[in-house]
């Protein structure tokens, strides 16, 4: 054999080991295409039962939202007719209910003070008691009764 021919052989040794390994490269390839087209028939098949129903679900949410903001105005209407009923009884009835009030502690107080007064002793006695029953409170703060008390005062200052 010459060097010719086994570089020749040699070519075509390494050839062969090249055709298979590409062959089997090709043959995993082929199984790999089918597995990922299986895959996406897969997929396929239950990805549209999912999109209907999410585009179902949607459909309820728009529904019960358009529900809820009708809702929402019917509710705002009733808060509007409550506040004006409110207002309108106020202004009926509020004035006169006070002037009622107003008129029954006076009865109450007269009553009251024409009561005490027949049950009370005699002017010495209660002097003091009536002073301080002439006194004015306002936020806490007692006022002196203008009369004697405070010109005593007045005089020896």
């Amino acid at each position: 054999m010459s060097g010719g021919e086994v570089a020749g052989l040699l070519v075509a040794v390494f050839w062969a080991i090249l055709v298979s390994f590409l062959a089997v490269v090709l043959v995993r390839l082929a199984q790999t295409l089918k597995q990922a087209t299986r895959l996406v028939g897969e997929v396929t098949d239950r990805a549209v039962p999912l999109l209907a129903e999410a585009t179902e679900a949607v459909r309820s949410a728009h529904t019960q939202l358009d529900r809820v903001d009708t809702i929402t105005a019917d509710v705002q209407e009733v808060t509007a007719n409550a506040s004006a009923l409110s207002t309108t009884v106020a202004s009926t009835f509020g004035g006169p209910l006070v002037k009622v009030a107003a008129f029954g502690y006076g009865v109450r107080r007269a009553v009251g003070l024409r009561t005490r007064t027949a049950e009370e002793p005699p002017a010495p006695a209660r002097r003091g008691a009536a002073r301080s029953a002439r006194r004015t409170v306002i936020a806490g703060a007692v006022l002196p009764v203008v009369g004697r008390g405070v010109r005593r005062l007045r005089g020896k200052g």
